[in-house]
């Protein structure tokens, strides 16, 4: 029954405290949010705990959500799941410096420069590989890259929901970008 429901009346029912329909809610979006979540913390189990805070907030706040069309309740709970996964980078910020010390600069040309790889050599890398890297990047780099590469926001809008310059958000993600290339260049240096 709760299964068919569109968003708009999912939402209705989870607004009246109905539980069926929230359990509805959590199976619905579960897989995607915790696919997410995983991108910004880069550990099963954090993301598991992020995607369980999420979907208790949006429950508990589903009366501020407006239906503007299909999608929008994602959209919604997505939002509200990337605003706790930058809290919680913001809160842990202390570890970024030492994060970053953790990743030399190796596998550079002597400008410091990495190449990009050619795109028939990123067809070879398997998608779990690529997703590995990523969640090995420090806790700064993992998230401007997630929000700046993946989820499309400005320098400008990750800035200033991390605490940083514009210019700080394009050095972070210039760092990350470099970092993975390494990998990417290790990786296929071995294969």
């Amino acid at each position: 029954m709760y299964k068919n429901l569109e968003e708009q009346e999912l939402a209705r029912l989870c607004r009246e405290k109905n539980r069926w329909a929230q359990e509805e809610l959590y199976r619905r979006y579960a897989a995607r949010l915790f696919s997410l979540c995983r991108r910004y913390t880069g550990d099963a189990d954090d993301a598991e705990d992020l995607l369980q805070d999420s979907v208790i907030q949006a429950i508990d706040k589903i009366g501020t959500y407006t239906y503007t069309g299909e999608g929008s309740l994602y959209g919604w709970i997505s939002r509200i799941a990337v605003n706790k996964a930058i809290n919680q980078i913001k809160r842990q910020r202390w570890r970024w410096i030492s994060l970053d010390a953790r990743w030399p600069n190796t596998v550079a040309d002597p400008q410091g420069m990495v190449a990009n790889p050619s795109e028939a050599e990123m067809e070879a890398i398997p998608e779990e590989k690529l997703l590995e890297w990523i969640a090995g990047l420090p806790d700064l780099r993992r998230a401007v890259f997630n929000l700046y590469c993946i989820d499309g926001y400005s320098h400008k809008e990750i800035g200033k929901m991390l605490g940083i310059s514009e210019k700080g958000s394009a050095g972070v993600l210039a760092k990350a970008r470099k970092q993975l290339k390494e990998e990417i260049r290790r990786y296929l240096k071995e294969t």
